[in-house]
């Protein structure tokens, strides 16, 4: 956990089997006098906790309040919570419960879940976690553009595998508040126009974006992992949002 000396916060959340770890490179960039940024290690993504195959989605997003209210963030200094790939899950269900938390929310190369989704509803209940799959596997689930051989070599080394739990849970949300939150949008993979074109169409994937009041949405050419590809340009975007005023 790497935090800076001000009195906005920044909440940093990584997507499957990585932890705080995975942005040490945007926070070398985020270090200013005007913020303070918190990478956060989620629960189940520990890999020293005995327990951690055991943990939820309901653990995840507790763990987020938790952390929320250990820096002080109330409804009149809300936190930016920035969410990379299947950390929208947990983070959904923070929007859903305390939206007047969060200043804005960042979705990295991700974005927020309609009610009732699950990750993998078909894995099966005695599949415990869900290792890293090779990178040819990865490759064809999500662009690996712009990592190098050392980067993805210590993806590897540093990779926990995800609890089965947090896969096989539906997320359940029913404040419709969670829509006003401020809302970026970082497209990677998969470009803006492209993104909005899904969600106006009622694409499951993208559906939720279509319910947002207020939405930016930024173009970063890289592959799915851009705090690693394109860190610079990434904590630049996160710094502008956590800023931002409609």
């Amino acid at each position: 956990m790497t935090t800076t000396t001000s009195s906005h916060n920044i909440i940093l959340i990584a997507g499957h089997w990585l932890g705080a770890w995975a942005w040490d490179d945007v926070l070398e960039h985020l270090e200013t006098a005007h913020s303070r940024a918190v990478a956060v290690t989620l629960p189940g993504l520990d890999g020293n906790d005995p327990d951690r195959v055991t943990k939820t989605l309901d653990d995840q997003a507790a763990a987020i309040l938790e952390i929320l209210a250990q820096y002080g963030v109330s409804g009149d200094q809300p936190a930016t919570i920035v969410a990379h790939s299947g950390a929208n899950a947990p983070v959904s269900l923070v929007l859903d419960r305390h939206p007047e938390l969060v200043h804005g929310v960042v979705w990295v190369d991700s974005g927020p879940l309609a009610t009732g989704s699950v990750f993998a509803p078909e894995l099966p209940e005695e599949v415990d976690e869900l290792p890293l799959p090779s990178f040819d596997v990865l490759g064809q689930q999500a662009s690996l553009d712009g990592l190098s051989a050392e980067v993805l070599e210590r993806f590897r080394i540093r990779a926990v595998p995800e609890p089965g739990p947090v896969l096989r849970q539906p997320v359940e949300l029913v404040n419709d508040a969670r829509g006003k939150v401020r809302t970026t949008l970082v497209c990677c993979s998969i470009p803006g126009a492209q993104v909005l074109e899904l969600a106006h169409a009622g694409h499951p994937m993208f559906a939720e974006v279509a319910n947002i009041e207020h939405l930016e949405v930024i173009d970063l050419p890289t592959g799915h992992w851009p705090m690693w590809s394109r860190p610079r340009d990434l904590a630049k975007i996160i710094q502008s949002a956590s800023t931002r005023v409609d």
